[in-house]
């Protein structure tokens, strides 16, 4: 029984430390019967390296999904993104053990204070916005984020699997 308890108690602290792409729609819309698309890059970004990344990500990510790319869209896809720096994380953590020998048994609780180790991190958020044909309504909001330590190759693998995590809920399936 205190097994159990312990390896769902572990479970669920697990559970709560991911995070996944967060999303939103308008639910009276007809994603089904929308096939083509057309992209709608941002007007103005510092980081064009950056756009033209989550661009090529979209594009391949919802081709992948049987859609194309069309001058009379069904839909518009644009996005936004921040990219920043965050401290080295440090902090609290807290421990439950349980334990038995022969006939006893007993339950403890543990801390530890970690300090930080390395530089700062940094990290981009992607949102991807669903919009009408003519552009001019939201039906569907995705984002995620990434770290990451260097440009390049591996912040545009990053991008793109990031990217398709978003667009993994795209088009949402009705409940």
């Amino acid at each position: 029984m205190l097994r159990t308890l312990t390896l769902t108690l572990a479970l669920l602290s697990l559970a709560a430390c991911q995070s996944g792409p967060k999303t939103d729609y308008d639910p009276n819309t007809n994603f089904a019967a929308m096939k083509h698309f057309a992209l709608q890059p941002p007007e103005q970004t510092n980081d064009p390296l950056s756009s033209e990344h989550i661009a090529m990500a979209v594009t391949q990510t919802l081709m992948a999904k049987g859609m194309s790319q069309s001058d009379t869209p069904d839909f518009r896809v644009t996005w936004v993104f921040q990219t920043g720096t965050k401290p080295p994380s440090s902090g609290l953590s807290i421990g439950l053990g349980t334990g038995s020998w022969g006939h006893s048994g007993g339950v403890s609780v543990g801390t530890s204070v970690g300090l930080p180790l390395g530089g700062e991190k940094q990290y981009q958020q992607i949102q991807i916005d669903i919009l009408t044909a003519s552009g001019d309504r939201l039906l569907w909001r995705g984002s995620d984020n990434f770290e990451f330590s260097d440009g390049g190759e591996d912040k545009a693998e990053a991008t793109q699997k990031t990217v398709a995590k978003i667009l993994a809920a795209f088009p949402p399936t009705p409940k």
